[in-house]
Protein backbone atom coordinates (compact mmCIF):
# COMPACT_ATOMS: atom_id res chain seq x y z
CA UNK A 1 0.00 0.00 0.00
CA UNK A 2 2.83 2.52 0.72
CA UNK A 3 4.52 1.54 -2.59
CA UNK A 4 1.32 2.57 -4.06
CA UNK A 5 0.92 6.09 -2.65
CA UNK A 6 4.24 6.87 -3.22
CA UNK A 7 3.57 6.11 -6.85
CA UNK A 8 0.31 8.32 -7.08
CA UNK A 9 2.75 11.08 -5.69
CA UNK A 10 5.07 10.79 -8.13
CA UNK A 11 2.18 10.90 -11.05
CA UNK A 12 1.03 13.99 -9.61
CA UNK A 13 4.23 15.62 -9.57
CA UNK A 14 5.34 14.35 -12.83
CA UNK A 15 1.70 15.52 -13.96
CA UNK A 16 2.31 18.99 -12.64
CA UNK A 17 5.57 19.68 -14.07
CA UNK A 18 4.53 18.34 -17.99
CA UNK A 19 1.58 20.64 -17.65
CA UNK A 20 3.67 23.31 -16.91
CA UNK A 21 5.75 22.45 -20.11
CA UNK A 22 2.21 22.54 -21.83
CA UNK A 23 1.61 26.12 -21.10
CA UNK A 24 5.14 27.51 -21.38
CA UNK A 25 5.92 30.09 -23.58
CA UNK A 26 9.11 32.16 -23.96
CA UNK A 27 8.46 35.16 -21.57
CA UNK A 28 11.21 37.61 -22.34
CA UNK A 29 9.98 41.03 -21.90
CA UNK A 30 9.88 42.69 -25.53
CA UNK A 31 9.12 46.40 -26.23
CA UNK A 32 8.10 46.19 -29.66
CA UNK A 33 9.76 48.75 -31.96
CA UNK A 34 6.58 50.05 -33.88
CA UNK A 35 8.64 52.22 -36.34
CA UNK A 36 11.15 49.01 -37.33
CA UNK A 37 7.78 46.85 -37.98
CA UNK A 38 6.04 49.22 -40.12
CA UNK A 39 9.75 49.22 -42.44
CA UNK A 40 9.44 45.59 -42.62
CA UNK A 41 9.58 44.45 -46.50
CA UNK A 42 6.59 41.68 -47.22
CA UNK A 43 9.13 39.28 -47.65
CA UNK A 44 10.34 39.95 -43.98
CA UNK A 45 7.10 39.77 -42.53
CA UNK A 46 6.08 36.55 -44.88
CA UNK A 47 9.41 34.94 -42.85
CA UNK A 48 8.39 36.33 -39.20
CA UNK A 49 5.22 34.62 -39.85
CA UNK A 50 6.45 31.52 -41.24
CA UNK A 51 8.75 31.32 -38.10
CA UNK A 52 5.91 31.58 -35.96
CA UNK A 53 3.61 29.25 -37.41
CA UNK A 54 6.68 26.76 -37.14
CA UNK A 55 6.74 27.47 -33.72
CA UNK A 56 2.95 26.81 -33.10
CA UNK A 57 3.21 23.54 -34.51
CA UNK A 58 6.24 22.53 -31.82
CA UNK A 59 4.26 23.70 -29.57
CA UNK A 60 1.08 21.32 -30.63
CA UNK A 61 3.29 18.85 -31.52
CA UNK A 62 4.96 18.55 -27.71
CA UNK A 63 1.70 18.56 -26.52
CA UNK A 64 0.29 15.58 -28.27
CA UNK A 65 3.54 13.76 -26.82
CA UNK A 66 2.80 14.73 -23.37
CA UNK A 67 -0.48 13.00 -23.86
CA UNK A 68 0.73 10.16 -25.19
CA UNK A 69 3.22 9.56 -22.34
CA UNK A 70 0.37 10.23 -19.85
CA UNK A 71 -1.28 7.38 -21.78
CA UNK A 72 1.77 5.60 -21.07
CA UNK A 73 1.60 6.00 -17.46
CA UNK A 74 -1.51 4.69 -17.31
CA UNK A 75 -0.64 1.81 -19.18
CA UNK A 76 2.32 0.93 -16.96
CA UNK A 77 0.58 1.07 -13.74
CA UNK A 78 0.14 -2.49 -13.23
CA UNK A 79 3.81 -2.97 -12.99
CA UNK A 80 5.12 -1.29 -10.36
CA UNK A 81 8.85 -0.97 -10.94
CA UNK A 82 8.13 -0.29 -14.98
CA UNK A 83 6.41 2.67 -13.93
CA UNK A 84 8.74 3.91 -11.61
CA UNK A 85 11.66 4.02 -14.07
CA UNK A 86 9.16 5.64 -16.55
CA UNK A 87 8.81 8.73 -14.26
CA UNK A 88 12.12 8.81 -12.75
CA UNK A 89 13.02 9.53 -16.55
CA UNK A 90 10.49 11.68 -17.58
CA UNK A 91 10.91 14.09 -14.45
CA UNK A 92 14.51 14.01 -15.43
CA UNK A 93 13.75 14.96 -18.84
CA UNK A 94 11.04 17.64 -17.46
CA UNK A 95 13.02 18.97 -15.32
CA UNK A 96 15.90 19.69 -18.10
CA UNK A 97 13.31 21.17 -20.77
CA UNK A 98 12.27 23.87 -17.99
CA UNK A 99 15.73 24.81 -16.99
CA UNK A 100 15.90 23.10 -13.31
CA UNK A 101 19.11 21.02 -14.46
CA UNK A 102 22.71 22.16 -15.58
CA UNK A 103 23.37 21.39 -19.16
CA UNK A 104 26.23 20.54 -21.03
CA UNK A 105 26.94 20.49 -24.79
CA UNK A 106 28.46 21.91 -28.17
CA UNK A 107 27.55 25.57 -29.49
CA UNK A 108 28.33 28.75 -29.15
CA UNK A 109 29.81 32.25 -26.89
CA UNK A 110 28.77 35.74 -28.44
CA UNK A 111 30.70 38.17 -25.83
CA UNK A 112 29.12 41.85 -26.45
CA UNK A 113 31.13 45.08 -24.82
CA UNK A 114 30.35 48.62 -24.18
CA UNK A 115 32.61 51.00 -25.78
CA UNK A 116 32.04 54.75 -26.68
CA UNK A 117 28.26 52.61 -28.30
CA UNK A 118 26.84 50.66 -25.14
CA UNK A 119 24.80 47.55 -25.57
CA UNK A 120 21.51 47.73 -25.02
CA UNK A 121 18.84 45.37 -23.28
CA UNK A 122 17.35 45.06 -26.87
CA UNK A 123 20.70 43.74 -28.02
CA UNK A 124 20.86 40.80 -25.82
CA UNK A 125 16.82 40.29 -26.20
CA UNK A 126 17.35 39.68 -29.98
CA UNK A 127 20.07 38.08 -29.79
CA UNK A 128 17.99 35.55 -27.76
CA UNK A 129 15.67 35.42 -30.30
CA UNK A 130 17.90 34.90 -33.03
CA UNK A 131 19.82 32.00 -31.17
CA UNK A 132 16.15 30.31 -29.99
CA UNK A 133 15.06 31.00 -33.78
CA UNK A 134 18.04 28.52 -34.87
CA UNK A 135 17.38 26.09 -32.23
CA UNK A 136 19.45 26.58 -28.96
CA UNK A 137 18.32 23.70 -26.62
CA UNK A 138 19.55 26.33 -23.57
CA UNK A 139 20.89 29.89 -23.24
CA UNK A 140 22.15 32.29 -20.43
CA UNK A 141 23.28 35.07 -20.29
CA UNK A 142 26.37 35.96 -17.71
CA UNK A 143 25.47 33.02 -16.02
CA UNK A 144 21.37 33.86 -15.49
CA UNK A 145 19.64 30.75 -17.43
CA UNK A 146 16.91 31.92 -19.90
CA UNK A 147 14.05 30.06 -19.30
CA UNK A 148 9.87 30.32 -20.48
CA UNK A 149 10.01 32.92 -17.24
CA UNK A 150 12.86 34.44 -17.62
CA UNK A 151 12.73 38.34 -18.54
CA UNK A 152 15.03 40.68 -19.69
CA UNK A 153 14.81 44.37 -18.83
CA UNK A 154 15.87 47.84 -18.57
CA UNK A 155 16.10 50.60 -15.63
CA UNK A 156 16.27 54.12 -15.74
CA UNK A 157 17.46 53.31 -19.75
CA UNK A 158 20.71 52.41 -17.87
CA UNK A 159 20.40 49.24 -16.18
CA UNK A 160 19.80 46.10 -17.42
CA UNK A 161 18.27 42.83 -15.51
CA UNK A 162 18.06 39.29 -16.57
CA UNK A 163 15.92 37.43 -14.13
CA UNK A 164 15.46 40.73 -11.67
CA UNK A 165 19.39 40.52 -11.48
CA UNK A 166 21.62 43.29 -12.63
CA UNK A 167 24.30 42.80 -15.16
CA UNK A 168 26.97 44.88 -16.63
CA UNK A 169 29.41 44.82 -19.74
CA UNK A 170 31.12 42.41 -21.29
CA UNK A 171 27.88 40.44 -21.68
CA UNK A 172 28.75 36.71 -22.01
CA UNK A 173 25.85 34.73 -24.00
CA UNK A 174 26.21 31.23 -23.97
CA UNK A 175 23.99 29.05 -26.52
CA UNK A 176 24.10 25.06 -26.58
CA UNK A 177 22.80 23.35 -30.20
CA UNK A 178 23.75 22.96 -33.10
CA UNK A 179 26.83 25.59 -33.35
CA UNK A 180 27.55 25.28 -37.21
CA UNK A 181 23.56 26.53 -37.19
CA UNK A 182 23.94 29.31 -34.83
CA UNK A 183 27.44 30.51 -36.94
CA UNK A 184 25.46 30.69 -40.08
CA UNK A 185 22.25 32.28 -37.98
CA UNK A 186 24.45 35.40 -36.96
CA UNK A 187 27.37 35.94 -39.53
CA UNK A 188 24.81 35.77 -42.26
CA UNK A 189 25.54 39.14 -44.34
CA UNK A 190 22.89 41.72 -43.21
CA UNK A 191 22.57 39.72 -39.98
CA UNK A 192 22.84 40.10 -36.13
CA UNK A 193 26.55 40.64 -36.10
CA UNK A 194 26.50 42.92 -38.62
CA UNK A 195 24.01 44.76 -36.96
CA UNK A 196 26.05 45.20 -34.12
CA UNK A 197 29.06 46.19 -35.96
CA UNK A 198 27.72 48.39 -37.98
CA UNK A 199 27.01 51.20 -34.25
CA UNK A 200 30.85 50.34 -33.62
CA UNK A 201 29.64 48.41 -30.72
CA UNK A 202 32.25 45.20 -30.08
CA UNK A 203 30.65 41.55 -30.86
CA UNK A 204 33.06 38.41 -30.73
CA UNK A 205 31.61 34.83 -30.82
CA UNK A 206 33.83 31.41 -30.04
CA UNK A 207 32.23 27.76 -31.19
CA UNK A 208 32.98 25.55 -28.71
CA UNK A 209 32.16 21.87 -27.85
CA UNK A 210 31.77 21.38 -23.94
CA UNK A 211 29.56 24.61 -23.14
CA UNK A 212 27.89 24.51 -19.74
CA UNK A 213 24.78 26.41 -18.91
CA UNK A 214 23.78 26.26 -15.19
CA UNK A 215 20.29 25.41 -13.96
CA UNK A 216 17.57 28.39 -13.41
CA UNK A 217 17.79 29.32 -9.55
CA UNK A 218 14.24 30.64 -8.55
CA UNK A 219 10.89 29.34 -8.59
CA UNK A 220 8.67 29.11 -11.59
CA UNK A 221 5.48 30.43 -10.74
CA UNK A 222 2.18 30.04 -13.36
CA UNK A 223 -0.16 33.08 -12.00
CA UNK A 224 -3.13 32.57 -14.18
CA UNK A 225 -2.57 29.21 -16.09
CA UNK A 226 -4.62 26.50 -14.34
CA UNK A 227 -5.13 22.82 -15.45
CA UNK A 228 -7.90 22.26 -17.11
CA UNK A 229 -10.55 19.53 -15.55
CA UNK A 230 -10.71 16.64 -16.63
CA UNK A 231 -14.14 15.84 -18.64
Amino acid sequence: MKGKITMTISIACTALILTMIMFTQFKTVDKTDITAIETMRETELRTELADWKEKNEEIEEKIEETESKIKEYRDELENDENSFKLLENEVKEAKAYVGYTSLKGEGITVTLKDTDMEIRYSDLLNLVNELNAAGAEAISINGERIVSMSDISVVNNAIILVNANRISSPYVVKAIGDKKYFESALTIKGGYIDTIKVDEREIEYNIENNIVIPAYEDEQTLKHATKKAQE
